[in-house]
């Protein structure tokens, strides 16, 4: 059958002057318009497509691919605010709908927002929410701690920044694990931290445990390496100076350059860290 909402391949079965009429096995129709049309096509070949509705709820079929598809989650911008809701651009000809009810917040013009995409029950049209819990749950959850994952971040609260994570579930990293510049939109990978009783989900985008600790002597060895085997970090420079250079808190760069240091691959003076010349942690060390 012909799914809204995913790129599909279908027949050419005819052709008029509103355009091409795409076919799958069962039979089931739809309109590829003339307006959209993007080069020669023959009768009776295959085309891939993105199937969507219209205003009206009726099938179109584009040769464009879309940013998000159905199911997604997405960072779009909004392109207009009219009485009826705002519309955003995700790459096709008629822009995704976003209803006044759906909008967690009221959008505005130009502005970026992460958005489900979903059919409409009532209308049976394609549209957006941006009311993102709605979509999202903890209650099945297949995560271990130290799992790595991708999330997307979607909002920002007094007590971290709220992700989706592996487009399923809800996580959040805490603003004091926090040692890089991150924004609302941003795809990243990170790391289960903690699975809580209640079904909270603790996120954080370092490796946990041991295994961060590794990840950030790679960090302190490629810095010295580039910077002709010397980092003016010590003992008391300020947690605030160590996360800025290096993305790390000030107490996983101690353990870092610790490993080092018993590696002999670096030297530790008061005005900083020297690489010991041929240092460098082996693979079998890593």
């Amino acid at each position: 059958m012909i799914e809204i909402g995913k790129t599909q391949t279908l027949k050419i079965i005819r052709e008029n002057d509103a355009g091409l009429f795409l076919s799958d096995a069962e039979g089931n129709e739809v309109l590829l318009p003339k307006s959209r049309l993007e080069g020669q096509y023959k009768l009776h070949t295959k085309l891939e497509v993105f199937v969507y509705t219209d205003g009206e709820s009726r099938l179109i079929a584009s040769t464009r691919t879309p940013i998000a598809k159905l199911n997604d989650f997405a960072f779009l911008r909004v392109r207009d605010v009219t009485d009826a809701g705002a519309f955003l651009d995700w790459g096709l000809e008629k822009d995704l709908f976003v209803p006044f009810g759906e909008q967690k917040k009221e959008f505005e013009r130009e502005r970026y927002y992460v958005v489900y995409v979903y059919v409409d029950r009532v209308s049976q049209r394609i549209v957006a929410s941006s009311k993102i819990d709605k979509f999202i749950s903890n209650d099945d959850l297949k995560l271990e701690g130290g799992a790595e994952v991708e999330v997307l971040i979607y909002e920002e609260s007094p007590l971290g920044f709220s992700c989706i994570i592996n487009g399923q579930h809800k996580g959040l990293i805490y603003h004091n694990d926090v040692f890089q510049d991150i924004f609302i939109g941003d795809e990243l990978t990170a790391y289960i931290k903690t699975i809580r009783e209640d079904g909270l989900i603790d996120v954080s985008l370092q490796k946990t445990g041991f295994k961060n600790v590794l990840s950030a002597t790679e960090i302190v060895q490629e810095y010295l390496e580039k910077h002709d085997g010397f980092l003016d970090l010590h003992d008391k420079s300020s947690p605030d100076e160590i996360t800025k250079r290096l993305n790390m808190s000030k107490a996983t760069f101690k353990k870092a350059i610790g490993i080092l240091y018993r590696h002999r691959k670096v030297l530790i003076k008061p005005d900083g860290v020297y690489m010991v010349e041929g240092g460098g942690i082996s693979e079998e060390e890593r």
